[in-house]
């Protein structure tokens, strides 16, 4: 009877979670401010692991990299980070004096992390675009890094409603088919989904690396498109497991 007992209680956990779509993770790299206005601004970011819309922060170890790109050039940023709280986990804050005008990338490298729920190791790297005193180019320049989403719309200026386009890379070549996860960053906790489905939305990318997908609320939004690395990395026993790559970019729409 036990036995039986045991077994049922199992194929419903089973049953359970095929039903219910996994939390999708995000790495998150938020500015203080999404548009600085004002010269010799000291800009505050957030870096963060979390499951955005239901606020359940995940530890995030001090990143590999953490960069901020203008014109051209690279300013390593590592040095910036201080220890923090972010949803109740360990996150990291930094500081950036901007003193000139410029279209600001910062973007973060993590440290390779384990997830069990998955079998395999998670690397978002992940980034955002902080304009600066009025200047307007360069928000769609490329950074080499090993994935990225390149914005097709300015990923600043934007009013809820407006449709986010971004293009998928991957070892600098276009990413077919890529799957894309969206999610809003529910910072107030008002937002409510009327489903599971509706916490991480999903779109795909053409056969071009091309996606669009229409924000409803303002706020920050993420997207973040994954694909499969082509090596391995040790799980905690030591075993070889999979890798899965994110491309990640944070999106400010205003009200």
């Amino acid at each position: 009877m036990k036995h039986t007992c045991a077994t049922l209680l199992m194929t419903a956990c089973l049953m359970t979670a095929a039903t219910h779509p996994a939390l999708a993770h995000f790495g998150m790299v938020i500015p203080e401010e999404p548009v600085l206005a004002q010269p010799d601004t000291q800009i505050q970011l957030n870096l963060a692991f979390a499951h955005p819309f239901e606020m359940v922060g995940m530890e995030l170890v001090k990143p590999r990299g953490f960069s901020v790109y203008v014109d051209g050039s690279q300013t390593d940023l590592l040095d910036t980070l201080q220890s923090s709280q972010i949803l109740d986990h360990q996150g990291w804050q930094s500081s950036f004096a901007v003193r000139r005008p410029g279209v600001y990338q910062f973007v973060m490298e993590p440290q390779p992390y384990w997830e069990p729920a998955e079998d395999l190791s998670i690397i978002h790297y992940t980034k955002v675009v902080v304009p600066a005193f009025g200047a307007d180019t360069g928000w769609d320049e490329p950074l080499g890094l090993p994935t990225e989403i390149l914005p097709l719309l300015r990923p600043f200026g934007n009013f809820a409603g407006n449709s986010f386009t971004g293009q998928v890379m991957a070892g600098g070549s276009a990413l077919a088919g890529a799957e894309v996860e969206v999610e809003y960053y529910n910072q107030n906790g008002d937002r409510n989904a009327p489903t599971d489905f509706h916490i991480t939305q999903v779109v795909k990318a053409d056969e071009n690396g091309v996606f669009s997908f229409s924000c409803p609320w303002p706020g920050w939004w993420g997207f973040a498109a994954l694909s499969e690395a082509d090596y391995t990395l040790a799980d905690p026993d030591g075993n070889e497991k999979g890798v899965e790559l994110g491309a990640v970019i944070w999106v400010y729409f205003h009200p």
